[in-house]
């Protein structure tokens, strides 16, 4: 039985898709079966797993337009079997931005990913949604498929604010469409300890939400940076990195923590 999680942060640019290609190399790393689902019409995440979003077949579109299942949408990347840390991609490109308008008028328009996992659910340990930034029919597809949201923010006063408006969504969708959904924790990302302002609100975040926040804490790292170009997760691009590295205990975290609940 798969544990889904939406990666999630209504504020731009905190490394939502780099958490959750990182992640979800790690979990393989250490030896869970993971599933990644790229929900942003971008397509960031798909390339970052090293597929070509302009190649696919089928994509996450035709999984909610329900002229194709996850079974033969999903992909593989050779650059990810190479570096021992292979996931299943459900990938996408330009036409899931088309989705938001075809799933207007349509019945169940925010539970069609939720139906499509469904069928899937017991070939997978983890399954990792990379969410848009904006709070879409897309998004709301995510959170309405998953068990919890994993926030990664920066430890910026103007994250604080982005942190706000997310909790106030969560809350939203949780009392009208999905009872199970709760934050499973706050990854403090691109933290830097020099940075005085940083240490600061590391600390209102650990006061304020306790356990809710990971141990793990990935650092500012100019080789995760590097690694989306080359088309891999950071985790397989410079495994000895200390970014890299960060991950991989984030992932063990992860699954030391899904273990207890």
């Amino acid at each position: 039985m798969a544990k889904i999680f939406c990666v999630a942060n209504q504020k731009g640019g905190v490394g939502k898709t780099t958490t959750t290609v990182n992640l979800a190399a790690g979990l393989a790393k250490v030896g869970q079966r993971v599933l990644m689902v790229d929900l942003d019409p971008q397509g960031n995440a798909t390339m970052g797993s090293g597929v070509d979003k302009r190649q696919l077949k089928l994509s996450l579109y035709d999984v909610l337009l329900e002229s194709a299942s996850i079974a033969e949408a999903r992909v593989k990347s050779d650059k990810l079997i190479e570096g021992g840390c292979s996931y299943d991609i459900l990938g996408a490109n330009r036409e899931l931005a088309g989705a938001e308008v075809e799933l207007v008028d349509v019945e169940r328009r925010e539970r069609r990913l939720k139906e499509a996992l469904a069928k899937v659910n017991d070939e997978y340990d983890f399954v990792l949604i990379d969410c848009p930034p904006s709070l879409s029919m897309l998004t709301l597809n995510g959170l309405c498929s998953a068990h919890g949201v994993i926030v990664p923010m920066q430890c910026e006063y103007f994250a604080l604010e982005g942190l706000t408006d997310l909790v106030n969504t969560i809350k939203q969708v949780h009392a009208n469409l999905n009872p199970d959904l709760q934050i499973i924790g706050l990854l403090r990302v691109m933290f830097d300890p020099r940075i005085t302002l940083q240490a600061q609100v590391s600390d209102q975040l650990k006061a304020h939400f306790g356990d809710k926040v990971f141990d793990a804490v990935i650092p500012r790292n100019v080789r995760l940076a590097e690694a989306p170009s080359y088309g891999v997760p950071g985790v397989v691009f410079d495994p000895a990195s200390k970014g890299a590295q960060s991950f991989v205990s984030f992932a063990q975290e992860m699954v030391d923590r899904i273990q207890k609940m």
